[in-house]
């Protein structure tokens, strides 16, 4: 049994890592199923996404918590994704999972922008990508119409990725 304790407040600004269990690639195949998964549960818990990246075996998301649970919220939006995905294979049972997650509280604006950069870059970083802008499961584009990143971030403009970032 973990001994780990999670202090979330209402409207905090969270940083989560979750990765597949055994990391398996099995979340940019089913995108659609962990999309409808994370759309209902902002919607229902009432917590809203500022940016998120989904790679083949892990995702990274900034959200702003409500005053539910956040790893109450994490925890049945996972269970959702994995009973779709079961029920998409005709499986019975399986993980799709790892049991933990990584979880960090946004303390300033600049651990803002380094988690939003962290999360952007992330593709580059694990080799799927030339750039953030060619990789389509990431808020990126959206942060990039609003002006945020130049069109080079990310190729010229490298940002600092070193830290406490979950992987």
């Amino acid at each position: 049994m973990t001994n780990i304790r999670r202090h979330f407040k209402p409207n905090d600004l969270c940083f989560f890592t979750h990765v597949t269990y055994n990391r398996k690639p099995v979340l940019i195949d089913h995108f659609d199923l962990l999309w409808a998964s994370i759309e209902h549960y902002s919607a229902e818990e009432d917590f809203d996404l500022i940016a998120w990246v989904v790679l083949p075996d892990h995702m990274h998301m900034l959200v702003e918590t409500s005053s539910r649970n956040a790893s109450d919220v994490m925890k049945r939006m996972k269970q959702s994704f994995g009973a779709k995905v079961r029920s998409r294979l005709k499986l019975k049972s399986g993980r799709m999972w790892q049991y933990r997650f990584w979880d960090h509280i946004i303390r300033d604006q600049d651990d803002l922008n380094q988690h939003i950069d962290y999360i952007h870059y992330n593709p580059v970083k694990h080799g799927l990508a030339h750039c953030p802008a060619d990789w389509s499961y990431s808020s990126f584009p959206q942060f990039q119409k609003k002006g945020i990143y130049q069109p080079d971030w990310g190729i010229k403009l490298v940002p600092d990725t070193d830290g406490q970032f979950g992987e």
